[in-house]
Protein backbone atom coordinates (compact mmCIF):
# COMPACT_ATOMS: atom_id res chain seq x y z
CA UNK A 1 0.00 0.00 0.00
CA UNK A 2 1.27 3.43 -0.83
CA UNK A 3 2.42 5.75 1.91
CA UNK A 4 -0.54 8.03 1.06
CA UNK A 5 -2.98 5.23 1.90
CA UNK A 6 -1.19 4.49 5.17
CA UNK A 7 -1.32 8.17 6.10
CA UNK A 8 -5.01 8.31 5.16
CA UNK A 9 -5.77 5.36 7.47
CA UNK A 10 -3.74 6.86 10.33
CA UNK A 11 -5.59 10.17 9.94
CA UNK A 12 -8.90 8.30 9.91
CA UNK A 13 -7.94 6.62 13.18
CA UNK A 14 -7.24 10.06 14.65
CA UNK A 15 -10.62 11.33 13.47
CA UNK A 16 -12.36 8.37 15.10
CA UNK A 17 -10.50 9.01 18.35
CA UNK A 18 -11.48 12.70 18.19
CA UNK A 19 -15.17 11.76 18.22
CA UNK A 20 -14.88 11.07 21.96
CA UNK A 21 -15.62 14.64 23.03
CA UNK A 22 -16.00 13.82 26.72
CA UNK A 23 -12.21 14.12 27.03
CA UNK A 24 -9.65 16.13 25.06
CA UNK A 25 -7.94 14.39 22.16
CA UNK A 26 -4.52 15.31 23.52
CA UNK A 27 -3.35 12.66 25.95
CA UNK A 28 -5.00 9.78 24.09
CA UNK A 29 -3.46 6.34 23.63
CA UNK A 30 -4.87 3.72 21.30
CA UNK A 31 -3.22 0.38 21.96
CA UNK A 32 -4.31 -2.51 19.76
CA UNK A 33 -3.23 -6.06 19.02
CA UNK A 34 -3.97 -7.11 15.46
CA UNK A 35 -3.72 -10.41 13.64
CA UNK A 36 -5.56 -12.08 10.77
CA UNK A 37 -9.25 -11.62 11.56
CA UNK A 38 -8.53 -10.34 15.07
CA UNK A 39 -8.45 -6.78 16.38
CA UNK A 40 -8.26 -6.05 20.13
CA UNK A 41 -8.17 -2.26 20.65
CA UNK A 42 -8.08 -0.31 23.91
CA UNK A 43 -8.29 3.46 24.31
CA UNK A 44 -6.92 5.37 27.29
CA UNK A 45 -7.15 9.07 28.15
CA UNK A 46 -4.63 10.79 30.39
CA UNK A 47 -6.08 12.96 33.13
CA UNK A 48 -4.36 14.95 35.84
CA UNK A 49 -4.50 12.25 38.53
CA UNK A 50 -5.36 9.10 36.63
CA UNK A 51 -5.73 7.41 33.28
CA UNK A 52 -9.21 6.51 32.14
CA UNK A 53 -10.14 3.56 29.93
CA UNK A 54 -12.68 4.42 27.22
CA UNK A 55 -15.09 2.07 25.48
CA UNK A 56 -14.24 1.50 21.83
CA UNK A 57 -16.66 1.68 18.89
CA UNK A 58 -15.53 -1.69 17.55
CA UNK A 59 -17.72 -1.49 14.43
CA UNK A 60 -15.94 1.64 13.24
CA UNK A 61 -12.39 1.39 14.58
CA UNK A 62 -11.62 -2.30 14.00
CA UNK A 63 -12.06 -2.27 10.19
CA UNK A 64 -9.68 0.69 9.86
CA UNK A 65 -7.06 -1.00 12.05
CA UNK A 66 -7.42 -4.22 10.09
CA UNK A 67 -7.07 -2.30 6.79
CA UNK A 68 -3.89 -0.70 8.11
CA UNK A 69 -2.51 -4.07 9.21
CA UNK A 70 -3.46 -5.79 5.95
CA UNK A 71 -1.79 -3.01 3.99
CA UNK A 72 1.56 -4.54 4.93
CA UNK A 73 0.78 -7.79 3.14
CA UNK A 74 3.97 -9.19 1.66
CA UNK A 75 6.21 -7.65 4.32
CA UNK A 76 6.56 -8.48 7.97
CA UNK A 77 3.32 -7.37 9.60
CA UNK A 78 3.26 -5.72 12.99
CA UNK A 79 1.38 -7.32 15.88
CA UNK A 80 0.61 -4.21 17.95
CA UNK A 81 0.10 -0.53 17.35
CA UNK A 82 0.50 2.29 19.83
CA UNK A 83 -1.11 5.47 18.51
CA UNK A 84 -0.53 8.42 20.85
CA UNK A 85 -1.91 11.95 20.49
CA UNK A 86 0.09 14.74 22.15
CA UNK A 87 0.35 18.45 21.36
CA UNK A 88 -2.15 18.17 18.48
CA UNK A 89 0.05 15.55 16.72
CA UNK A 90 0.02 11.80 16.62
CA UNK A 91 2.90 9.37 16.94
CA UNK A 92 2.67 5.73 15.91
CA UNK A 93 4.80 2.86 17.14
CA UNK A 94 4.51 -0.64 15.72
CA UNK A 95 5.60 -3.74 17.62
CA UNK A 96 6.42 -6.98 15.83
CA UNK A 97 5.77 -10.52 17.09
CA UNK A 98 9.42 -11.23 17.90
CA UNK A 99 9.49 -8.12 20.14
CA UNK A 100 6.67 -9.43 22.35
CA UNK A 101 7.43 -11.69 25.31
CA UNK A 102 5.12 -14.69 24.83
CA UNK A 103 5.15 -15.28 28.60
CA UNK A 104 3.71 -11.83 29.38
CA UNK A 105 -0.07 -11.77 29.70
CA UNK A 106 -1.81 -9.42 27.27
CA UNK A 107 -3.50 -7.29 29.95
CA UNK A 108 -0.28 -6.97 31.96
CA UNK A 109 1.56 -5.91 28.81
CA UNK A 110 -1.18 -3.44 27.91
CA UNK A 111 -1.11 -1.80 31.34
CA UNK A 112 2.69 -1.61 31.24
CA UNK A 113 2.51 0.18 27.88
CA UNK A 114 -0.13 2.60 29.17
CA UNK A 115 2.10 3.49 32.13
CA UNK A 116 5.12 3.92 29.85
CA UNK A 117 3.20 6.62 27.97
CA UNK A 118 1.35 8.30 30.85
CA UNK A 119 3.37 7.57 33.98
CA UNK A 120 2.51 5.60 37.08
CA UNK A 121 -1.00 6.97 37.55
CA UNK A 122 -3.82 4.56 38.40
CA UNK A 123 -5.97 3.33 35.53
CA UNK A 124 -9.69 3.88 36.05
CA UNK A 125 -12.06 1.45 34.36
CA UNK A 126 -15.70 2.52 33.98
CA UNK A 127 -18.63 0.29 34.78
CA UNK A 128 -19.95 -1.84 31.96
CA UNK A 129 -22.56 -0.04 29.86
CA UNK A 130 -26.24 -0.75 30.47
CA UNK A 131 -27.67 -3.75 28.66
CA UNK A 132 -29.50 -1.55 26.15
CA UNK A 133 -26.14 -0.05 25.11
CA UNK A 134 -24.59 -3.46 24.39
CA UNK A 135 -25.19 -5.21 21.09
CA UNK A 136 -26.45 -8.74 21.62
CA UNK A 137 -26.07 -11.49 19.03
CA UNK A 138 -27.78 -14.83 18.62
CA UNK A 139 -25.19 -17.51 18.05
Amino acid sequence: MANDDTNRLLIEIGQLLAEDTEYPLNGTLLYARVDAGLVAPSIFKEREKDIVFRWVDLDRLCPVLLDLWESEDGVEQWAEIQYVVRNEKFEVEYTYVEQIDPEEEHMVRRDRIVHRHFGDKPITYPDFPDDEDIALYDL
